[in-house]
């Protein structure tokens, strides 16, 4: 009997799978990391949002012209060799990582809001997160995906537009009085290249359709406009709301709070929002998870296939879904939540964030090049704005590194060396002819 065909999403769940992989736990924190920074953080969102945009429609234009679904493993290896592809590959899985941690991390703190026992039971948060994560791997080895993003997107995008609705009102009924005096803070490149460290992490996930081309239906056409459109979207919910809880909450309570979202929406409607905001948390950041658990699976598979993972990353079910790759994702992603839990606090969440930026950077500037090479060798057509979006980000990414700074360079720099064994693995079995 044949196995029965694939299923693959569709361009709505295409589109769902990049805004909810954006919109994760980043988002539900930023605003109290972004207070200090005053009218700097506003014009680091701007940067950002443009910046991103750029590196988007980079994505967009490769996926469009390049219809075999290979993603941009296979971009970035036809364009510099195999041996760039994996460093590139390698280091945006150590940031899907570390990414997953720092939204389990941020799920579970929520989700202790809501049911405290968690919390009062030994290892309950590290337990509740493990069975959590394998809850969500099942999900992917199903099949379920795609349905789950839909879903988990539509309920996590809630919140904001509460949020955004709520500034707007407030605005114009008070006008600039709605606004807390910020303290004054000058406006400096320094503050707003350190914030766009930082608002950075709010828009990974960008590539999240073009990276798993092979998974989405038609990926000449959906990939490019769900690049588009998820970006867009996400990128002006996350400025807009995190913008205006920033400036419309006392810098004292803002660095106070461990929920800015739910602490903003709560003194305009009530306290009974907070509990409604920690739930969309909850569903926002493992919902987010889910879809990163496909993005990391069926990129080890990619490797797998050309030769730079050990064979088992290629071992697929009866869906044709890389099983063992979605398994091996989700048990990394375990650890690194027990390691981002023995750390404990914010400090460990931000570390987190700026580690999972620096490392997806190297494949951002990475496939923007080989869209370079290309655009230049001829084998892409490279019209005025692809020639913008390309040179603007290269020099978004550029600036965002520095914005991170040298210890979550030298992080990502470390945990990018941990891939080499795994590489020889796949070499060794590679020649001694080793079936998958």
């Amino acid at each position: 009997m044949s196995a029965p065909p694939r299923r693959r999403l569709g361009p709505v769940a295409a589109v769902a799978l990049v805004v909810g992989n954006i919109i994760g736990a980043g988002i539900f924190m930023l605003p109290a990391s972004l207070a200090p920074y005053g009218w700097n953080a506003v014009l680091a969102w701007l940067v950002t949002l443009v910046g991103s945009l750029c590196l988007a429609w980079v994505f967009a234009q490769l996926a469009a012209q390049r219809k075999d679904g290979s993603g941009t493993h296979g971009i970035v290896a036809d364009a510099f060799g195999e041996t760039v592809a994996f460093l590139t590959s390698w280091g945006y899985l150590i940031s899907v990582l570390a990414a997953n941690a720092a939204m389990a991390v941020t799920g579970i703190n929520y989700l202790q809001r809501l049911v405290p026992a968690i919390g009062a039971q030994p290892y309950g948060p590290q337990a509740t997160a493990l069975l959590l994560v394998a809850l969500l791997a099942w999900g992917n080895v199903r099949a379920l995906a795609g349905g789950v993003q839909l879903v988990s997107t539509v309920i996590k995008v809630s919140p904001f537009v509460i949020v955004i609705g709520l500034a707007v009102w407030s605005l114009g009924t008070q006008g600039g009085a709605a606004l807390t005096p910020v303290d004054a803070v000058p406006i400096e490149a320094g503050a707003v290249f350190a914030a766009i460290g930082v608002t950075m992490y709010a828009l990974l996930g960008l590539e999240a359709a073009a990276v798993p081309a092979d998974a989405i239906d038609d990926p000449a056409r959906n990939v490019p406009r769900a690049t588009m459109i998820g970006t867009a979207i996400a990128g002006v919910v996350t400025l807009l709301s995190s913008s205006a809880v920033a400036l419309m909450m006392p810098q004292a309570t803002l660095a106070a709070s461990t929920a800015p979202i739910a602490d903003f929406v709560g003194r305009l409607v009530g306290d009974g929002a907070g509990a409604f905001v920690a739930v969309c948390a909850v569903v926002s950041c493992f919902g987010a998870i889910n879809g990163w658990l496909l993005v990391t699976g069926e990129l080890q598979a990619a490797m797998g296939r050309a030769g730079s993972l050990p064979r088992w990353s290629t071992r697929t079910n009866a869906r044709g879904l890389p099983v063992t790759a979605l398994w091996v994702g989700a048990a990394v992603t375990g650890v690194f939540v027990l390691l981002a839990m023995s750390r404990g606090g914010v400090k460990a969440f931000e570390f987190l964030a700026l580690v999972a930026t620096v490392s997806a950077l190297f494949l951002y500037v990475v496939v923007t090049l080989a869209a370079l090479r290309s655009a230049r060798d001829g084998r892409l057509v490279a019209p005025a704005a692809l020639w913008v979006a390309i040179i603007g980000g290269l020099v978004f990414a550029a600036v965002t590194i520095w914005g991170c700074g040298l210890e979550a360079l030298t992080w990502s720099v470390g945990l990018l060396a941990l891939g080499w064994p795994l590489r020889r693995w796949a070499r060794l079995e590679s020649a001694r002819g080793t079936p998958g």
